[in-house]
């Protein structure tokens, strides 16, 4: 890992240029304000054995098919509610629930199309699943279009060296899922347009894919159907929407009234089976950090099966036990809102003054529901190059599973990396930056 580290970073710099040149940015709302910024990318790549892969694939398929399972059965018959594997009153108090949803099969049964799963390396090894980022989860492209750029700035033979799996087949994986659940039409990518965070992603993957980028005016419900129009008036049939705007504006007919980004009546054809919208409409109830807790009890009711991948120890303030626990080792824990996401709303109890520390806890005995608390893992340092140093920073990797007749494992990821030395933060809206992961399809 020495050589090859030293082999790339001399072609650092030309491949950040290169980025920079393509528009390879993340952008953050911040006090107000829309501001978009690079998204630093370090050459070193993280490396995965083919062996360590093979046992992260059969976790990750476990773990979506299972939770897949759970979307299902929440909106329909309710059965782990009913035989007691998890509250009622828990489930449906979720922001993530919509009541709406009740009674919808999408099209082929599947809810959790593209799952975003975040986990960590601890320093013995162990894995560890942190998040579950099922709705619209964002970062496959940042990888792709890296690794496209190294092949450009680097010699030939120097990646040739390494026989590591080809990430570019994301578009055809992506492609295959919006097909397997289309019902008729083209595809479309559904942003709400270059001011979100993630635009350059929306665009990168319609152009890969070969479907249209499309913002909410080139949509219309006519009928029971969707048609995309295009420049000249000519209208053409949807039968797959991959929706990048949060369910809340997607509609707003049925969901928020003021959103200015939604179709109307789009979820009403979609109730209907005439359109299939990725991922599924409700799937947030999935994505709770709150449900997090229960996906190891998931995949024994669903599956009959021990959880091949572990959570990182959780407490639910929720139960009593739990809380008196989060009480006793509060400055021990890291305290995660359950709504938040992009590294937001996540307190380590230690970083707390005595009166921050106060207020935190009355808020947590107030809205026990809110909170998830976990035990702090000191998980893996990878190196990063400041300049012409080598130093460790806290890393990560955010998993992709797509599902179609079967979920199936990307063999690649994106690792994200904090720059702050004294950091666990690693999130991109924080300042993050990120890495190419290679999957090694053979052993040196």
């Amino acid at each position: 890992m020495m050589a090859l580290a030293e082999e790339l970073h001399e072609y650092s710099g030309g491949v950040n240029e290169l980025l920079a040149r393509y528009g390879v940015k993340f952008g953050i709302y911040k006090n107000g304000e829309f501001h978009e910024q690079l998204f630093p990318f370090d050459i070193i790549p993280r490396v995965i054995s083919s062996e360590e892969f093979a046992y992260l694939e059969r976790g990750l398929k476990q773990r979506v098919f299972a939770l897949n399972e759970f979307i299902r059965d929440i909106y329909s018959d309710g059965k782990i509610i009913s035989d007691g594997v998890i509250a009622e009153e828990f489930i449906y108090s979720g922001k993530g629930y919509l009541a709406q949803c009740r009674e919808i099969s999408p099209p082929k049964n599947v809810y959790a199309h593209i799952s975003g799963i975040d986990l960590v390396q601890a320093k013995n090894r162990t894995c560890y699943i942190l998040e579950d980022n099922l709705r619209i989860p964002s970062g496959a492209s940042y990888p792709m279009i890296a690794r496209e750029l190294c092949r450009k700035s680097l010699p030939s033979e120097l990646l040739g060296k390494y026989k590591v799996a080809d990430n570019r087949n994301y578009a055809e994986l992506l492609r295959r899922t919006m097909d397997y659940v289309n019902t008729g039409g083209i595809s479309v990518i559904l942003t709400p347009g270059r001011f979100n965070a993630a635009y350059f992603e929306h665009s990168y993957l319609a152009e890969l894919t070969g479907a249209h980028l499309v913002t909410c005016d080139d949509l219309i419900v006519e009928g029971e159907n969707l048609y995309f129009i295009d420049y000249s008036g000519k209208k053409e049939k949807v039968g797959a929407v991959y929706r990048r705007i949060s369910d809340e504006y997607l509609d707003p007919v049925n969901f928020e009234r003021q959103s200015l980004i939604g179709i109307p009546h789009i979820f009403d054809i979609y109730k209907k089976g005439n359109v299939a919208l990725i991922n599924a409409p409700g799937n947030g109830v999935a994505d709770d950090k709150g449900i997090y807790y229960f996906v190891p009890a998931m995949i024994k009711y669903y599956l009959n099966e021990e959880p091949i991948l572990q959570n990182a120890p959780t407490y639910l303030p929720y139960y009593e036990q739990d809380m008196k626990y989060v009480l006793e080792h509060f400055d021990d824990l890291v305290l995660k809102d359950v709504a938040e996401a992009g590294g937001y709303g996540v307190v380590f109890g230690n970083k707390l003054t005595r009166s921050q520390k106060e207020e935190f806890i009355a808020m947590i005995k107030a809205e026990p529901r809110r909170f998830i608390a976990q035990e702090v893992i000191d998980f893996q340092d990878l190196d990063i190059y400041e300049g012409n140093s080598r130093v460790p920073r806290k890393a990560d990797l955010r998993a992709f599973v797509l599902m179609s007749d079967e979920p199936v494992v990307w063999k690649s990821g994106l690792t994200r990396f904090s720059r702050n030395p004294d950091s666990f933060i690693v999130n991109s809206s924080q300042g993050g930056g990120f890495k190419d992961t290679w999957v090694m399809t053979e052993e040196k």
